[in-house]
């Protein structure tokens, strides 16, 4: 089988590949930047693409390919540029997937692996992880447009007959992550007194290897894989022991104390980190269940993951 990968020189597009490439399948990678960027990737065909979006061609990307897997995205922003971010993200995640999509169907492509996000569910997922049978409520622009592409991908396949799976993870880490992950860990390095020790909430995680074999399993899969799937790596963490265990990794003492949950807030919410006060003292937990019928297990535990990301991180 041959298959496009877009995204493909993001963090999760090179485990990706990497996971390909063990099932000794072809790879064409989609990217709008110069394949060279990507090291550690030799056989993998590369094309370049314009911006995703509206006006995307897609045709000379296609060309040959049995199976499409779609990382590709506008993905959150600190302090979002755009005058509408929403409107932003619905142009690239949105229809730049339906567009795709229907290239896709158009180029016979037998599978499409869409990599959606577990915020389709919203910010929090209370006493009980989230299941598949849970009606989506995204609230911020970038679940919206992730949940709206899945609609989209839906009619696609249902006007087309196209074959499509999707896969909604939470929060993905591992050696080259960004974004909250890494500020999670220059934190626990830091040292300093943290006030985090009283906040009691659950949240589930994959380790990008994880996220891969499942992207591949799914694509590969002669079982009913077209659906939606939820993936994590089965261990849900609270927020300190998951610093305190980036801490120890690390050779350094986690210095937690308590301080209550609403000062917290209320202290984060003044310096304008409301949204990530929330993050940290929220509970969003996922059930892979679903998944695991399908035979993908994760093969690389927390633990695992975390020493390989802070030994990852220790190099830079």
């Amino acid at each position: 089988m041959k298959v496009l990968v877009t995204g493909a020189s993001g963090f999760i597009g090179r485990a990706v590949i990497s996971a390909l490439q063990d099932q000794n399948l072809v790879v064409r990678a989609a990217s709008r930047m110069d394949g060279s960027a990507v090291i550690g990737a030799p056989g993998v065909e590369w094309v370049k693409i314009g911006e995703l979006g509206p006006d995307t061609d897609w045709s000379s990307a296609l060309d040959g390919i049995e199976g499409v897997i779609h990382l590709a995205a506008r993905t959150h922003l600190m302090n979002d540029p755009a005058p509408d971010p929403l409107a932003a993200f619905r142009r690239i995640n949105t229809k730049g997937t339906e567009v795709l999509a229907r290239a896709a169907a158009a180029a016979g492509v037998k599978r499409l692996v869409f990599l959606s996000t577990a915020k389709v569910h919203g910010e929090k997922s209370g006493t009980t992880p989230f299941s598949e049978n849970d009606e989506p409520k995204p609230i911020d622009p970038y679940g919206i447009s992730k949940w709206e592409a899945e609609q989209a991908l839906a009619r696609v396949s249902h006007a087309t007959g196209l074959d499509y799976a999707v896969l909604r993870p939470p929060l993905v880490y591992g050696p080259g992550v960004g974004a909250n992950f890494y500020r999670l860990l220059r934190l626990a390095a830091c040292g300093l007194p943290l006030p985090f020790a009283s906040i009691n909430n659950l949240r589930s995680l994959v380790f990008v290897d994880n996220l891969a074999n499942a992207v591949v399993t799914v694509l590969l899969s002669h079982l009913s894989a077209q659906g939606t799937f939820l993936v994590s790596d089965g261990e849900d963490i609270s927020t300190p022991t998951l610093i305190s265990r980036l801490a120890t990794a690390m050779g350094r003492p986690a210095r937690l104390f308590h301080l209550s949950p609403p000062v917290l807030r209320l202290l984060f919410s003044a310096i304008g980190q409301g949204a990530a006060a929330d993050r940290l003292m929220q509970s969003l937990q996922v059930d892979s269940t679903r998944l695991q019928t399908l035979g993908w297990h994760p093969s690389v535990s927390m633990d695992e993951g975390i020493q390989r990301t802070v030994k990852w991180v220790s190099r830079r």
